[in-house]
């Protein structure tokens, strides 16, 4: 009686330590796991080629690479044989796959988005009904930040699954103005001035040319098309400002602005 206790003593004892061991070995193998990974990434980042996207993709797939290993080896160390846990794994991994087939398209997504990068960290992009700059492109999702700072979270298959417009890709943007005047309106003084206002902005990159073309003989106006080119950062000051400096100067030199002809019509019976 007294030996088997001793045996089953020594059995919670000799346990007792492999769980022991295997902890320690959880919690070392995470922390080198970390530190590998910040290694491996540091030296992925000193290759100017390299999108910092792309970046993140590899270092969150070393470090949980590196994760399932550490895992294996504490359970080996309990008396758990890995070819069974992987085969346990390996099962749940196809039930918990047809139960996440979504969010399998979203990771497939986001793989796509990360190799064929149609934006990248920084962009601002219109997609899947949201615009704003682009902070993190996660494997199922990515996140955007709009113009109010607010942050949104977008699936990665809403993405891909649509057009995807990168709003500043390129380093210049073209401004695109219409400006309509009445009939009356001399079109000669209207063209200088248009002109003057756009050559008076500095912002406007003239060397790559300006357009100041009658577009359409409307019902109630005579439309102008107007356009400029400026670098892509400078894109909407110049756009508000040229739009401001056409209103102020056409009222200071006597250019009217008309209104449609329907809404003058509303405005008169209004009235």
């Amino acid at each position: 009686m007294i030996n088997n206790i001793e045996t089953v003593s020594d059995m919670i004892g000799l346990y007792s330590l492999n769980i022991a061991i295997a902890i320690v070995i959880f919690v070392v193998g995470k922390w080198l796991a970390k530190k590998l990974t910040d290694i491996v990434v540091a030296i992925i980042r000193k290759n100017p080629k390299i999108d910092e996207t792309l970046v993140k993709f590899f270092e969150n797939i070393i470090y949980y690479l590196l994760i399932i290993v550490v895992v294996l080896t504490a359970l080996e160390q309990v008396g758990v044989e890995s070819t069974s846990f992987l085969a346990i794994l390996g099962a749940a991994g196809l039930a918990v796959g047809l139960a996440l087939k979504d969010s399998l398209s979203n990771f497939a997504s986001g793989v796509m988005i990360i190799f064929f990068k149609p934006f990248k960290i920084g962009d601002v992009v219109t997609a899947a009904g949201v615009t704003g700059k682009i902070t993190q492109v996660h494997l199922f999702n990515t996140e955007f930040t709009t113009g109010d700072n607010q942050k949104i979270l977008v699936p990665n298959g809403s993405i891909t699954a649509g057009s995807i417009v990168n709003i500043n890709a390129h380093p210049k943007r073209r401004v695109d103005l219409v400006v309509g005047v009445s009939y009356e309106d001399n079109l000669k003084k209207v063209k200088e001035l248009l002109n003057t206002i756009i050559t008076s902005n500095e912002k406007v990159l003239l060397d790559d040319g300006i357009t100041i073309v009658v577009s359409e003989l409307a019902d109630s106006s005579v439309n102008l098309i107007v356009r400029a080119w400026v670098n892509t950062p400078d894109y909407w000051d110049v756009k508000w400002a040229l739009t401001e400096e056409i209103k102020t100067t056409f009222d200071n030199e006597g250019i009217s602005i008309p209104f449609p002809q329907r809404d003058v019509h509303l405005y008169n019976e209004k009235n």
